[in-house]
């Protein structure tokens, strides 16, 4: 049996959360097989039967809490990490030392990190490079838009792999080689550059096609591309055209045409002046995320429903109507 890593798919920090948990837990535990199973969020519990299945044991990473009893190892960051029934007073409960939850990190790896050492006596800094960009990629401390979208620096280039890549059979090859090249080598791999090279490529005509269609009303800018190709677009490309906008509403197509909606506070703003929480706005409709930026996602035949959200969150951002009461 392996032990199987349920980590926030399609985000750096989960594939950075994986690897360094893969690294303490070889460390602490010795040699093990584990398995990366990435994860996105959906409306009711995200998680399916065979995340669990044969799990020995299951760890959840940068992701939603399960009260599932293979999930013996917990690791996250989000707001919104506690949604369905139960879930809080699941974690509150456990008292095996194992599950760990801390909203004001800036990164699930970086949390990760700072919890084995403390807990543990584990010292990752071996992987300090791998942390130190997991951190800034995940509070997107970035000293301008053009950075995160030019992609020159090595780490940059591996979160838009992460985020691009859509071949399940390279979740695990990338995350082992996360956690055991050095940056700069591991994104000069053929397999790394055979989707970087054309997106970086590809950046270029994306800053025209969402200056196209990009509205932007009362600080709050939205853009729909449901017509256009699946593939991850880059959520920074935004910020280029209209450095002083507040939030960001996208909405485009995932893996298998799902319709993802993200929302997001611009991070060179100060970040006092945020007046919504995008997770409180998007755990309703089974998504999360932070204060600061979060998603969520829809069925594929789903383009009106998702379309009205993004109507919806776009009037409550801009002022034109009220956030949604709590239950």
């Amino acid at each position: 049996m392996a032990v199987h890593v349920l980590h926030h798919g399609w985000c750096f920090d989960g594939a950075a959360s994986s690897a360094l948990f893969a690294a303490f837990y070889t460390q602490h535990f010795g040699p093990a097989e584990l398995r990366y199973i990435p994860k996105d969020h959906r409306p009711g519990d995200p998680y399916d039967p065979e995340d669990f299945a044969g799990a020995d044991p299951a760890v959840g990473l940068d992701f939603r809490y399960s009260q599932h009893p293979a999930m013996t190892w917990y690791f996250d960051h989000h707001a919104s990490a506690f949604q369905l029934p139960g879930d809080r007073r699941h974690f509150a409960a456990d008292h095996t030392g194992q599950k760990f939850h801390d909203q004001g990190a800036a990164s699930c790896a970086g949390f990760i990190v700072r919890t084995v050492r403390d807990r543990f006596a584990c010292d990752l800094s071996a992987h300090a490079d791998l942390i130190h960009w997991a951190e800034r990629i995940d509070a997107a401390n970035f000293p301008s838009p053009e950075m995160p979208v030019l992609l020159a620096e090595p780490a940059l280039q591996l979160m838009t792999f992460v985020e691009s890549n859509q071949d399940l059979g390279l979740i695990g090859p990338f995350i082992d080689d996360l956690r055991t090249r050095p940056l700069a080598d591991h994104a000069s791999a053929d397999y790394v550059q055979q989707i970087v090279r054309p997106r970086r490529t590809q950046n270029q005509d994306d800053l025209d096609l969402i200056d196209r269609c990009a509205v932007v009303r009362d600080g709050v800018l939205s853009y729909a591309l449901l017509d256009h190709p699946v593939r991850a677009y880059n959520k920074f490309i935004p910020y280029c055209h209209h450095p002083a906008v507040r939030y960001v509403v996208a909405i485009t197509r995932g893996p298998d045409r799902r319709i993802k909606l993200t929302a997001g506070y611009n991070p060179w703003l100060p970040r006092e002046a945020r007046e919504h929480s995008m997770a409180a706005l998007l755990e309703p409709l089974g998504g999360g995320g932070h204060p600061y930026v979060g998603g969520c996602s829809f069925d594929a035949d789903q383009e009106e429903h998702a379309l009205a959200v993004q109507r919806g969150l776009v009037d409550i951002l801009r002022g034109a109507a009220p956030p949604p009461t709590s239950p």
